[in-house]
């Protein structure tokens, strides 16, 4: 069966009268804004995303100020947003391009790709909504768009497929190139709002006549993904310290593994290493909270804090182990800490 001809054209009429226009960067052509937004909306939720976007702005206006910045104080804005290696890739491409094109995004998806950083889909996303170009973005939500109304039943984990559907993707694209913003967005919009995970809308949906999944009655169906791999369970043991001065200890973490190069309490993998780097955190003065369980994209951590109080404000760690320092809590909004981190410290008030 041929793909649905007229695909295109509904997405654009629906979009134009149904999609989203609240959220503050989809009437931008900017490719610096668009490219920013595309980043942060990977894995991220549009509302998560809203409350970011503009604070960032405010700080990096433009490529060019991005591409000055420290990392550090990237990383610090992007704290709490999460998979922080999207702000590391995003402050080496800012750098890139202005190194390699003189501070100009290129204009087409080709180069846009070759970009430290920016896939295929983003490349595409930025030359369709910036400079009209017929490119195909497949995102989570638009794949499964697509995945549905195609009735996609082969494996999308496997690359064979995925580039099947990529070329079936570039081949359903408006004539038109001033019609790809809003085919773009659209695709975009019914991901999020009609062509869900679970339980899609499809009485609200522009593709319910051509969609083929909806034909079959079965459209949760697609996409087919079967190479997921169940997250690592790993425990950590953090040490909480703090000092008569309301100080925490901090140690900022190694350049690679989780949460690289954030600030963060000083981990352990047991309880015996934990003691052996701080004796306190074996007496019975020191405070066991519960455990926090914070999933990330491949480890399921369980973290296991311990409160201590250090004497007179001295180190709490031995010499040799991980060293940190003091931080008092005017000073973290300047740090970026891991979400779980903020979040008990917000609890126990040494956070605001």
């Amino acid at each position: 069966m041929s793909d649905p001809p007229d695909l295109a054209a509904r997405v654009v009429r629906w979009q134009r009268r149904h999609g989203r226009r609240g959220l503050p960067w989809q009437q931008e052509r900017d490719p610096y804004r668009v490219w920013l937004s595309e980043v942060m909306l990977q894995q991220t939720q549009a509302p998560t995303v809203q409350t970011y976007y503009p604070r960032f702005l405010r700080r990096f206006p433009d490529l060019q100020a991005l591409a000055a910045a420290d990392e550090d104080e990237v990383l610090a804005l992007w704290s709490g947003l999460g998979y922080y290696a999207r702000a590391r890739r995003l402050h080496q491409c800012a750098r890139a391009i202005v190194q390699r094109h003189g501070g100009i995004f290129p204009r087409t998806a080709a180069a846009l790709a070759q970009l430290p950083g920016i896939g295929r889909s983003t490349a595409a996303a930025i030359a369709a909504f910036c400079f009209h170009e017929r490119a195909a973005i497949l995102d989570g939500n638009v794949r499964r768009v697509l995945a549905r109304a195609l009735a996609v039943a082969h494996d999308l984990a496997l690359a064979r497929h995925q580039q099947a559907l990529w070329q079936r993707a570039q081949a359903l694209l408006p004539q038109a190139p001033a019609h790809m913003p809003a085919y773009t967005q659209g695709l975009m919009d019914l991901g999020a709002l009609i062509c869900t995970p679970r339980r899609p809308n499809c009485a609200r949906c522009p593709l319910q006549p051509v969609c083929a999944a909806h034909r079959a009655g079965e459209p949760e169906r697609y996409p087919v993904n079967t190479r997921r791999a169940a997250p690592t369970p790993q425990a950590l043991w953090l040490l909480h310290a703090t000092d008569a001065q309301g100080r925490t200890w901090l140690a900022q973490r190694p350049a690679q593994g989780i949460w690289a190069r954030l600030h963060s309490l000083p981990d352990f993998d047991s309880p015996r290493a934990l003691a052996a780097a701080c004796p306190l955190a074996g007496t019975p003065q020191a405070r066991r909270h519960p455990p926090i369980r914070h999933a990330l994209t491949h480890r399921a951590l369980e973290l296991h804090i311990v409160s201590v109080i250090a004497p007179a404000g001295a180190p709490p760690l031995a010499q040799g182990a991980r060293q940190g320092a003091w931080f008092a809590p005017h000073a973290w909004p300047a740090l970026a800490l891991p979400a779980p981190v903020r979040k008990f410290l917000a609890a126990t008030g040494a956070l605001s």
